[in-house]
């Protein structure tokens, strides 16, 4: 396990981040400047359609302004960024990459927001919480890094409250082969893909009763067909975070979309209550 930790460290180590995105959020204005979290949007989703996807999830996850919310895997603080403005609940974001940490933390600071964000360096695998405190775990585009998925599964368990919910967007298997690198993995030895059934199938064992399946890949492949489209890139894309061969990656998702080797998996599950 330690092994594919540290791999997974390695993938998202993003040497010189902070300094890459101070310089370039230069195009924002100077660095004293509040930003608002929409102006982050093709920074700060890590993840296939963006902005968009966090919404529906959220939407399907049935957030509200009372709940607390943890973001697991989450990245430079997008998606928990976006469900604070948008529900007024308080988010926690938790992520193995600490440069990824450092970097939400200060996104954070920009936009006014540590009041109800905050982000913990922890791994998905021993969450560092106590049970039983969130109302809702999301995990985007995460469980494709991590070979252990019913620890993984437990863990999010282990963070609800009764009743509480999980809602999940990753990718899949779909069949055939992957084409490597993706924004996950370099090789194959790096990624741990499952089908959408064996994922519901893990998840459920984990302690959960499924309340929405989605099918998401047609959605998936009009996204990467209009990025496609529509030239270069801006200024602030994921690119800063990542580094230059990250374009490179992503189209390489993309293919494997459009060719039906992977596809992209939505999901709500509920906490069922736990056996006597």
């Amino acid at each position: 396990m330690t092994d594919d930790l540290n791999g997974v460290r390695d993938h998202y180590r993003a040497t010189g981040l902070a300094e890459r995105l101070k310089a370039a959020l230069a195009v924002l204005g100077p660095e004293e400047q509040r930003l608002k979290p929409e102006q982050l949007a093709t920074l700060d989703q890590f993840h296939t359609r963006g902005l968009a996807a966090t919404a529906e999830l959220a939407k399907l996850a049935g957030i509200t302004a009372d709940m607390a919310v943890l973001d697991v895997g989450s990245g430079v603080g997008g998606p928990a960024r976006f469900l604070a403005a948008t529900y007024g609940c308080n988010v926690t974001g938790v992520d193995l990459s600490e440069p990824f940490v450092e970097a939400a933390v200060y996104l954070t600071e920009r936009t006014g927001q540590g009041a109800k964000v905050l982000f913990k360096a922890g791994s998905a695998l021993a969450l560092p919480f106590g049970d039983g405190g969130f109302d809702v775990v999301l995990l985007q585009h995460v469980a494709m890094n991590i070979a252990d998925r019913p620890l993984l599964y437990r863990e999010i368990r282990r963070m609800l409250k009764p009743g509480g919910k999980f809602a999940t967007f990753d990718v899949v298997l779909n069949g055939g082969d992957p084409h490597y690198p993706v924004p996950w993995a370099k090789t194959p030895a790096k990624s741990f893909l499952l089908s959408a059934a064996a994922t519901c199938e893990a998840i459920e064992a984990a302690g959960f009763r499924m309340l929405v399946q989605q099918d998401d890949t047609a959605d998936a492949k009009t996204w990467f067909a209009a990025l496609r489209a529509s030239g270069p890139p801006p200024s602030l894309n994921l690119g800063v975070v990542m580094g230059r061969s990250f374009a490179d990656f992503a189209a390489n998702l993309g293919r494997n979309l459009m060719e039906g080797r992977l596809g992209v998996l939505t999901a709500v599950f509920e906490a069922a209550p736990a056996k006597a």
